[in-house]
């Protein structure tokens, strides 16, 4: 279980499906008996919690559905970028079925100024293009073929280093995928993409405590 502040207040609490019903137990323990209105649980002491649903589950509103279906096994495709770096795999489960790591060098920004920096601006945004389309080849070879398959296309990382990827016409039927969850990760890499499908296959909850 992770937890990290929610812009407005509170904060959310990423469960694994087989510690939703401990983590209701142990909310009524610290705030008192709730009761819920749809997937919004309030409990005695005026604290609330909102829940989300995995990627690719049902839409539901309805919070024994949402318990019967979150731990559901269910193939999901995996899309992590940042800079040069990318990883893409298919989950089933909690189980990494296959995967690919690929790493480009993209210079980083400078200050300096002039024509040298112009220079340099236009080298880094083609290294940076150079590894948005290897990114997007190698989501066309893993992801692609299990398109039908899959659930839903969960992403992560850095959200421009993404889109870019994804802007390619040959991925659009990912894009129909895409969960709107996306994944806060560092820079990819093969334990990453491991980590992104514990992240990938949580209750998403987002607890307010009383004001």
């Amino acid at each position: 279980m992770s937890a990290r502040p929610a812009a407005g207040g509170g904060r959310w609490v990423d469960v694994a499906p087989e510690r939703l019903g401990r983590w209701l137990e142990n909310f009524a323990g610290r705030h008192g008996p709730w009761t819920a209105t749809g997937l919004l649980l309030t409990a005695e002491d005026g604290a609330t919690a909102e829940l989300t649903a995995p990627p690719g589950a049902p839409a539901t509103d309805d919070l024994e559905e949402l318990r019967s279906q979150a731990g559901k096994p269910r193939r999901l495709g995996l899309l992590l970028a940042r800079k040069g770096a990318v990883a893409v795999g298919v989950a089933s489960g909690a189980r990494l079925l296959v995967s690919k790591v690929d790493t480009h060098y993209v210079q980083g920004r400078t200050a300096a100024g002039g024509w040298s920096q112009q220079r340099f601006a236009r080298r880094r945004d083609n290294q940076a293009r150079a590894a948005a389309a290897d990114g997007a080849g190698i989501a066309a070879r893993l992801l692609l073929p299990e398109v039908r398959t899959l659930s839903a296309l969960v992403t992560g990382g850095d959200h421009t280093a993404v889109d870019t990827i994804l802007a390619f016409p040959t991925l659009r039927g990912l894009v129909e995928l895409r969960s709107e969850r996306f994944l806060d990760v560092p820079e990819p890499r093969r334990s990453v993409l491991e980590d992104a499908i514990v992240q990938a296959r949580a209750v998403r909850i987002l607890v307010r405590d009383p004001g």
